[in-house]
């Protein structure tokens, strides 16, 4: 694991914390051959202005670049706007690609598909994600008629553009990142939906379900609907909607996936029905495109526009017109990975401004997240920027000419003369540009008002939301044990010294109700061109009827898609796989009623016993062993007792009973690291996150065995140690910036 104060933090006279800059140090900064850092975060953004104002000669000979720069310049720096992640990177440098997002297209034959295969290559080398509909594959089964053979079906593929994702490291910086998405009415569906519940499989996909309205009708009806064949266009059998949906619910509120997108919501509004039918998002569903079109994203950070007890329209209003006129000028200078995708991007000219810090906003204003106000706001904040993106779009039009497929898009008409972008508007997952800005991610909630951070050296560190810090000191309650007190607790319900008021605004993810979650981006979807990213967060006691209230209640409300996820329900996922996979395996020691019977202890076993620094002291585990391999675990703490020692001798029994019973050992490492309690702590160089997790780096020793980077189990980051979150589909650490698709 990485730990910040291996990396030499660059110098910089911008208000930027230590978080940004270790990101910054590590995934945007230009380096040197040994990796250092070799130029400054100031280098970085002038960088980049200078580049993407350049595209005004294009249009201006005579254009003031160096006034146009330092607008863009003052813009980021000020960390009013930042672009999506490849501009920041790659602006002003030879790779020269920016753009964030693509979709490909999936013929129905074996050229077609492995062109998409090398073309999704290149995007992913290049800093990019791609989307792909899967929906025009034949059905598994199905006939081959230039070679009598048999089709393999969409899934297969899949795991084709999987492995060869596996293969690319995007561009040294970024991850290969993927969304799948298969028609509801595909013969092939319930393969599908279900595809995702092997956590070893399509580990660089997200997958999302198209529904549509019919279906949906379906559902509320209770009836059947057709499967339809893509090669022949025939009706291949019934099934059942509600049955069909139910098996999303379930696999849904299992793993988080699949999502859903409502595919004929979403081509109402495409804005060039002209070109075609849009089949497929971006990796995080918030971006739909049409095949082989491109979109360059951005967004405002709202907690920057607090002034004085209101919002600061008329500055919102300005910088929303740069922003405009930064991502047009990206389409221009952007050095595209195919020239189909050069020739597609220039004919819509699709940008997607967003935003970032709504939580910061709404503290600033003091309004809960999670209330009719906060609605209201998140209306009129979002229909006041998508009007003002399409009077900026409309002014550069007037100057630099209407977007080539203007004509027959939604835009030709006498009310609008003038457009330059065919969409102007994107609520994207904001991952690590979020922590750059020190605002909260996208229009999410603030995921956790305090964590505890322990380095290599065993230094701990309390990191607290910055207004959180303000608030407690102008109440005159402010003290570093407090924090602490916040962290350990993950919130602040039950802390008496901490006023309601407070409590009130400082609401995290899981405080909040699904209902008021799906609200929230319903607020948001009303007034943006393409789609909302947003996670709606579950209790782990939640319900499947839960979520399927949550699914209808998006269907009503106008959503375009929705993500979910279901508090420890990824860790539950891979525990029952483990076990039905094991009990496979293992049947020639089940007993007579199919259940499997521990082999018994023998009298005499040998073993090593390991001593670990844990958050809570030290801990001594024992690892025995027998002829047929390792039998038991024994771990006790130094001084604990009380509950402490009762859950250390529960832990060390169940796994015993394990271990004799066949279980796999790998599958118990798997399932015991990566546990987090609120103390984690330092040992030889390697972060103990709790007593289980120690349990397990001893067991991994013992029998030789690597504990996977991308195991998300105790949702830890595989990197640093912190905690992750769940934003839009994907996954970020606010610590050190890992990302599994920004």
């Amino acid at each position: 694991m990485e730990a910040k104060k291996e990396f030499k933090l660059p110098s910089t006279n911008l208000d930027l914390t230590e978080n940004a800059l270790f990101v910054l140090a590590k995934r945007y900064l230009k380096k040197t051959e040994n990796g250092a850092p070799s130029e400054t975060p100031e280098d970085m953004f002038m960088r980049v202005a200078k580049a993407i104002a350049a595209a005004d000669l294009n249009y201006d000979p005579h254009a003031d670049i160096e006034a146009i720069s330092k607008e863009f310049y003052d813009m980021m720096t000020l960390l009013d706007f930042l672009p999506n992640s490849p501009t920041l990177m790659n602006a002003g440098r030879e790779l020269g690609q920016l753009s964030a997002c693509f979709v490909l297209p999936i013929e129905d034959d074996i050229e077609g598909i492995f062109n998409s295969v090398k073309y999704a290559a290149l995007i992913h080398k290049s800093g990019g994600g791609t989307g792909f509909s899967f929906s025009k594959l034949r059905p598994d089964g199905d006939i081959v008629l230039s070679t009598h053979g048999v089709a393999s079906g969409p899934i297969s593929f899949m795991n084709v553009f999987d492995a060869v994702t596996e293969t690319i490291k995007q561009g040294g910086t970024r991850r290969g990142a993927n969304m799948g998405i298969l028609r509801v009415d595909h013969p092939d569906i319930e393969a599908f939906i279900t595809s995702k519940l092997n956590h070893k499989k399509l580990t660089n996909f997200n997958i999302s379900v198209a529904l549509t309205e019919d279906f949906m009708k379906s559902v509320e009806a209770d009836i059947e609907y057709p499967l339809i064949n893509p090669r022949t266009k025939k009706t291949t059998s019934l099934a059942s909607a509600r049955e069909i949906f139910d098996k999303i619910i379930d696999c849904a509120w299992r793993s988080g996936e699949p999502g859903i997108v409502f595919l004929d919501r979403i081509n109402r509004s495409n804005p060039t029905p002209q070109l075609g039918e849009i089949e497929s998002t971006n990796p995080c569903g918030e971006q739909p495109l049409l095949p082989y079109e491109s979109c360059n994203l951005g967004s405002i950070n709202l907690g920057k526009f607090y002034n004085n007890g209101k919002i600061d329209y008329d500055r919102l209003s300005k910088i929303v017109a740069k922003a405009v006129h930064f991502l047009d000028n990206v389409i221009d200078i952007n050095k595209y990975p195919l020239a189909e995708i050069k020739k597609n991007t220039l004919v819509t000219r699709k940008i997607g401004l967003g935003v970032m810090g709504l939580a910061d906003l709404l503290i600033q204003l003091k309004i809960p997240y999670n209330s009719k106000k906060a609605i209201t706001i998140s209306k009129e904040l979002m229909s006041f920027i998508d009007k003002e993106s399409k009077k900026a779009s409309a002014r550069l039009a007037e100057k630099r000419g209407n977007f080539i497929a203007y004509n027959g898009s939604i835009y030709d008409t006498p009310e609008t003369p003038y457009m330059r972008n065919a969409t102007t508007t994107t609520i994207a997952p904001t991952g690590s540009i979020s922590i750059i800005a020190n605002a909260s991610s996208g229009i999410e909630p603030i995921f956790a008002i305090c964590y505890i951070r322990k380095i290599l050296d065993g230094t701990e560190m309390t990191e607290a939301h910055p207004l959180f810090i303000r608030l407690l000191k102008e109440r005159g309650i402010y003290t570093d044990d407090l924090l602490k007190e916040v962290a350990k607790r993950c919130g602040i319900k039950d802390i008496h010294l901490i006023p309601d008021d407070v409590k009130e605004i400082f609401v995290t993810a899981m405080d909040i109700t699904p209902q008021d979650h799906i609200e929230i981006q319903a607020a948001f979807q009303e007034n943006t061109d393409n789609a909302v990213s947003k996670t709606i967060n579950f209790p782990q006691e939640a319900t499947p009827d839960d979520i399927r209230d949550a699914y209808m209640l998006a269907w009503k409300r106008g959503l375009k898609g929705i993500t979910i996820y279901r508090y420890g329900s990824r860790d539950e996922q891979v525990l029952n796989l483990h076990l039905k996979d094991k009990i496979k395996e293992e049947k020639e020691i089940k007993g007579e009623a199919g259940m499997i019977t521990p082999r018994p202890r023998p009298s005499r076993t040998r073993g090593v016993t390991d001593k670990l620094r844990t958050g809570c002291g030290n801990l001594y585990v024992t690892i025995n062993q027998d002829t047929e391999g390792i039998c038991e675990v024994f771990a006790q703490m130094g001084k604990a007792g009380g509950c402490a020692a009762c859950q250390i001798e529960a832990a060390s029994r169940l796994v015993s009973l394990a271990l004799r019973s066949g279980i796999n050992i790998r599958s118990i490492v798997e399932q015991l690291s990566g546990i987090r309690c609120p103390s984690p702590s330092w040992s030889e160089g390697k972060q103990i996150l709790s007593c289980p997790d120690a349990m397990a780096k001893v067991l991994s020793t013992v029998a030789d065995i690597e504990i996977k980077k991308e195991h998300f189990a105790g949702m830890t980051c595989p990197e640093c140690g912190a905690t992750l979150e769940q934003e839009g589909g994907c996954i970020l650490c606010r610590s050190c910036g890992y990302s599994k698709c920004d």
